[in-house]
């Protein structure tokens, strides 16, 4: 028995500008593509970034991957893994204070995801991109 695999995109997304899904779901998994801080989409204009802090793009990078998994029928409950790319090391203790501050405010009912964090090169202005697999109920 195979089990369909499905694409998804939410509005607030545009189209990859390569071959690939912001998120793609099949069976119970649901993996999210790496997510950067572009604010949602507006047709005819390319991507926006939220903002030059660390803050701002954290902040609308993790609202990015929730609307991925809001699309496939997961919340962060059902998050397994996350995945943050930090582009400075010096940023690390501040992106803790952000993203513990945004989870204690989304009343996760289960155990938080495990996580990796990792350091890496993003193109210009972009200090952040996340990714998370969930597995739903």
């Amino acid at each position: 028995m195979t089990t369909e695999k499905t694409a998804i995109t939410p509005a607030t997304h545009t189209t990859p500008p390569a071959k690939f899904s912001h998120g793609v779901r099949k069976g119970n998994i649901l993996q999210v593509a790496g997510q950067v801080g572009f604010l949602p989409a507006v047709e005819g204009q390319a991507p926006t970034v939220a903002g030059p802090t660390l803050r701002e793009q954290t902040l609308q990078t993790l609202a990015n991957v929730k609307a991925i998994l809001e699309e496939g029928g997961a919340s962060w409950d059902d998050v397994m893994m996350i995945r943050v790319y930090l582009t400075d090391t010096a940023h690390f203790a501040e992106m803790n204070e952000i993203y513990n501050t945004y989870f204690e405010e989304q009343g996760l009912e289960q155990a938080p995801a495990a996580r990796t964090t990792v350091y890496v090169g993003l193109p210009a202005g972009l200090l952040i991109e996340i990714d998370a697999l969930a597995v739903l109920g």
